[in-house]
């Protein structure tokens, strides 16, 4: 039977792995935005609005509360909110953002007329 420490150490683990996949999915869920879905007459501040959008409906769905209302309340947590979710939220994000892909792919499939892979 594993110790309490070598269970926490792995539950500890499996959160920091699925946080960094979440980290590199999210990096390359935003420049496929950016790259497909925003429009280049965009200013920079109306992009960092539909960004921070995007996330606040998460956000508030997920942890009851904005980033902002976040880092008023927790101003020594660093660096953001997502950094202190738990299991459960990290999957769903991770599968959110997954799905997201996948339906701009097909999408763009639709747009463009090609088959769908």
């Amino acid at each position: 039977m594993p110790s309490k420490y070598e269970e926490n150490s792995r539950l500890s683990l499996n959160w920091n792995l699925n946080r960094e996949i979440f980290k590199l999915n999210y990096r390359i869920h935003t420049d496929a935005i950016k790259a497909n879905l925003i429009p280049p007459e965009l200013t920079s501040e109306q992009i960092n609005f539909t960004y921070a959008s995007e996330a606040d409906l998460l956000n508030v769905a997920l942890f009851g509360k904005t980033a902002r209302q976040w880092r008023t309340e927790n101003p020594d947590k660093k660096p953001n909110m997502r950094d202190y979710a738990g299991m459960r939220q990290m999957y769903f994000l991770l599968y959110r953002s997954c799905r997201t892909q996948e339906y701009m792919r097909e999408s763009a499939h639709i747009y463009l007329q090609l088959p769908v892979r």
